[in-house]
């Protein structure tokens, strides 16, 4: 099992070789305005995924993969060279689409922001269907107020238990309180 940081730095090392490569090394004339953003490795160091983004139309992106693919064999050779392990990891390119996630989340937060405003419009104009409060009533407090009082003393319920408790008397069963 390889170390998890080490796996980090190879795939942040896949990521910055194949972005120099691609700016230096490679001229085809299909390669757009691409930018690598993410690499990574599996923990056995085989395989690498490198993510990219290419500005432009799907055309663009079409050409770009196809140079991408094509100069695959040079790619992995300087990898393989510059990280120094037994074996070349096999890379894989995957388009990673970040503008139109971006886009889609914008559009999902636009329609939560006026779903939002609808609430509030139409929270601004409510009743309530019955009384604001309608489990609560002046004389429900007079009655709670009565209620703590013991009818036989004239002395709050808890009070005689708490002077039991703390007397020493034993329970029924003749354990010490």
């Amino acid at each position: 099992m390889t170390d998890p940081a080490r796996v980090r730095r190879h795939a942040e090392r896949v990521r910055e070789l194949v972005a120099s490569v691609v700016r230096t090394q490679i001229k085809d004339p299909r390669l757009g305005m691409i930018t690598i953003t993410d690499a990574r490795i599996t923990a056995d160091l085989r395989d690498a995924t490198v993510f990219y983004t290419v500005l432009g139309d799907a055309a663009a992106q079409a050409g770009t993969k196809a140079a991408l693919d094509s100069a695959n064999g040079l790619l992995r050779s300087t990898v393989g060279k510059a990280l120094g392990l037994r074996h070349s990891p096999t890379l894989t390119f995957v388009l990673d689409n970040v503008q139109e996630h971006a886009k889609h989340i914008d559009d999902l937060l636009a329609a939560a922001r006026s779903a939002d405003a609808e609430v509030q419009r139409l929270a601004a104009n409510a009743e309530y269907a019955g009384d604001a409060q309608p489990y609560r009533a002046e004389s429900d407090d007079d009655e709670d107020a009565a209620d703590d009082e013991d009818p036989a003393e004239g002395a709050p319920k808890g009070a005689a238990t708490a002077e039991a408790a703390g007397s020493g008397q034993p329970h029924s069963d003749g354990r010490p309180r």
